[in-house]
């Protein structure tokens, strides 16, 4: 499995990594920048969470190391790895529907609640790495 031994990395396609599940004691990475934003990161065993501009991103419980992610106006993919089963969470637009896709099948609609949260679980257990795809 590849964590993001640096906590928070630049890509070369533009995209960013983050977040290390094999950490037994809490790190984080704060004001790194990336196209113009600045990030935070924290992570560790039990918990992954990503700010950008001071803003909630994404986060999952247990901690989760995420490959290549990326979001658009109408998209957010990226790959995602853990040891257990995750619940992720990530900030979208409210009150909108959107499809997401684990490993390119799509597991269905579903809709963020009023403040812009997205609720899915992902089985990590023994999956390696695992694609993630949300649509509007």
């Amino acid at each position: 499995m590849a964590v993001v031994d640096e906590l928070l990395r630049s890509e070369t396609d533009g995209t960013i990594s983050f977040g290390n599940h094999k950490l037994a004691d809490k790190a984080k990475l704060e004001d790194f920048e990336h196209c113009g934003d600045l990030y935070k990161v924290k992570t560790f065993k039990t918990m992954t969470k990503l700010e950008r501009n001071g803003m909630f991103v994404y986060e999952s419980v247990p901690g989760t190391s995420v490959l290549h992610f990326a979001e658009s106006a109408d998209e957010v993919n990226f790959i995602v790895e853990g040891d257990e089963d995750a619940q992720i969470t990530l900030d979208l637009n409210e009150d909108t529907e959107y499809e997401v896709f684990v490993n390119e099948k799509s597991i269905g609609k579903m809709k963020t609640n009023l403040g812009g949260k997205l609720n899915i679980s992902v089985e990590l257990a023994g999956a390696g790495e695992v694609s993630v795809k949300i649509t509007r």
